[in-house]
């Protein structure tokens, strides 16, 4: 524990499980439902788009989305969540917890609600509109990383602390369940009230025009879970972390954790002044922050940024891997709302039974293996089955082979969840000081989200068919699916390589971490640092 901390930070260190503890991981996890669910559910209905505002009338083919409209469509969310992580993160560490986390929550809410009623009836307007009220939605998500995970390390107590954020980002899993769920009942209820021919048979009759009313449902059900929270979200006291580290108030920090603990605690105002009097509070920007802190950036940046390329490629366009082996029929062969259906099952088959399992294994071993030993073996495996897949690329799309491609594909998703996907979101929130936890944390997501714009972009183009006669319409050719898997192979690889420079934050204190309120003379957290790397490289890390 580290020397000379507050009383009411070594309560919330050593306190028991209690209500308190489940009650904000509900309160933090809807909001990270709602992140997921609003992010991923867009690729539920990119095809819809394109067949109801791209048709072109004596095509073979359905309408889709032109390269640069899916780009946008498909992106512009992640560029708004990057943007939203760096703002709020920042803004988190300024004003505090709490009062940053209503306005992203009412951001969602708002522009969860807008995005399904996109203005007008032209391709452009509606385009345009959708794309401007999802890169919001996006800003608004991305005040949710930074914020969600802060608020749960500094509520936690360090024997449980990893499962309890872990649980948090989990959420994700439930919230792209229910997206696919929510879709292939919308899709279902759609089709059996409104019947229509395949594309084949009647390409204008094979999308209803009630199926406009599909894709807006769809994306305005996001606000749902939000607005429910939002109430609970205001009730919350503010960390006592913040208010006593960083706004230097100790009396508040702890009259709010007595209510919260159910003790009595001492406000110790002397001791907060005699942490500000070692003048430890260096701001990002400065030669001690590089020492203590620069490489313990570097990993969570660099490996949150190769996780989620190839995390974002694979999901975003899971519906165009399903498509190559044959798991959804070719589009023409179905009509837009059973095209929206296929899609959903095959995207919830894949939550049910690796995304969602990997989340909470993740929470089950986090702190009994720890953040180093899950994010190197998660990172490892994905290594293997990306290339178990590329390799055999044919191998794999033969008929009598494609339930096998199916299950070492979702392989690849149960390791990332049950590894890296989850690791990179805890790390930050443990190993930062309290003044700059959020802005690192944020930082870092940034990083993440700045490799799903890669993953995203790069690999819409880049799992083209090297065959121009295969090629979705309006594309270039790609290098195809087997050397973009190939690819992503290499991607995990290099994660494998820069978890090496991420420390082991298992039972230790949010103060131990970040070296503050640290007195022990002669060492540094850099020291510490350079202990983490020397055991990670000697096998010594614990686990």
């Amino acid at each position: 524990m580290a020397k000379n901390n507050l009383e009411v930070l070594n309560a919330l260190d050593v306190a028991k499980t209690q209500w308190y503890h489940f009650t904000a991981i509900v309160i933090a996890g809807m909001g990270f439902f709602t992140d997921a669910y609003d992010l991923f559910c867009i690729s539920l209905v990119t095809k819809l788009l394109g067949r109801i505002y791209y048709h072109k009338p004596g095509d073979l083919k359905p309408g889709s989305l032109p390269p640069n409209v899916s780009a946008a469509v498909n992106g512009v969310a992640l560029c708004g969540t990057l943007a939203g992580q760096l703002f709020f993160g920042w803004l988190g560490d300024k004003l505090g917890r709490k009062r940053v986390y209503g306005m992203t929550l009412m951001l969602m809410v708002i522009c969860s609600i807008a995005s399904g009623l996109s203005f007008g009836h032209e391709p452009k307007s509606v385009i345009a509109t959708l794309c401007f009220f999802r890169f919001w939605l996006g800003f608004g998500i991305g005040g949710d990383y930074p914020l969600s995970a802060t608020i749960m390390s500094e509520y936690a107590n360090k024997k449980t602390r990893g499962a309890f954020i872990a649980a948090v980002f989990a959420m994700q899993g439930f919230g792209i369940l229910a997206g696919g769920i929510f879709a292939i009942i919308i899709s279902a209820a759609f089709k059996a009230a409104f019947p229509s021919p395949i594309y084949k048979i009647d390409p204008v009759g094979s999308t209803v025009p009630q199926a406009d009313y599909v894709w807006r449902i769809v994306l305005m059900f996001g606000a749902l879970p939000a607005a429910l929270t939002y109430y609970s979200r205001m009730k919350m006291p503010e960390t006592a972390r913040y208010t006593a580290l960083v706004a230097k108030n100790a009396k508040q920090a702890a009259a709010d954790m007595s209510k919260v603990l159910q003790v009595e605690l001492e406000g110790e105002e002397e001791k907060v002044r005699s942490i500000e009097a070692e003048g430890k509070d260096f701001g990002l920007f400065t030669k001690q922050f590089l020492r203590r802190h620069g490489l313990h950036l570097l990993g969570t940046t660099s490996t949150w940024f190769l996780l989620d390329i190839a995390f974002y490629s694979q999901n975003l366009f899971q519906k165009d891997i399903f498509s190559a082996i044959g798991w959804i029929p070719a589009a023409n062969t179905m009509n837009a709302l059973e095209e929206v259906y296929r899609i959903a099952r095959a995207q919830t088959l894949i939550a049910l039974c690796s995304t969602v399992p990997g989340y909470w294994f993740t929470v089950a071993l986090i702190d009994k293996m720890g953040r180093f030993s899950i994010q190197l073996i998660g990172f490892f495996f994905m290594t293997v089955f990306m290339f178990a897949l590329a390799i055999p690329y044919h191998h794999w799309t033969l008929s009598d082979h494609r339930i096998g491609f199916v299950v070492m594909y979702s392989l690849t998703f149960f390791f990332a969840n049950f590894g890296p996907n989850a690791t990179t979101f805890v790390v930050p929130a443990e190993i930062f000081p309290a003044r700059l936890r959020s802005t690192c944390h944020g930082i870092s997501a940034a990083a993440g989200k700045a490799g799903a714009i890669v993953g995203a972009f790069g690999f819409l183009y880049a799992a083209q068919s090297q065959d121009k006669a295969k090629v979705d319409k309006g594309y270039p050719t790609g290098i195809g699916v087997k050397n973009s898997l190939i690819v992503l192979g290499v991607v995990n690889f290099l994660g494998m390589l820069f978890t090496l420079l991420v420390p082991e934050s298992k039972g230790k204190s949010l103060e131990e971490m970040s070296g503050e309120n640290e007195q022990e003379e002669g060492r540094s957290p850099s020291e510490e640092s350079k202990q983490v790397l020397a055991g990670h490289d000697t096998g010594s890390v614990l686990v």
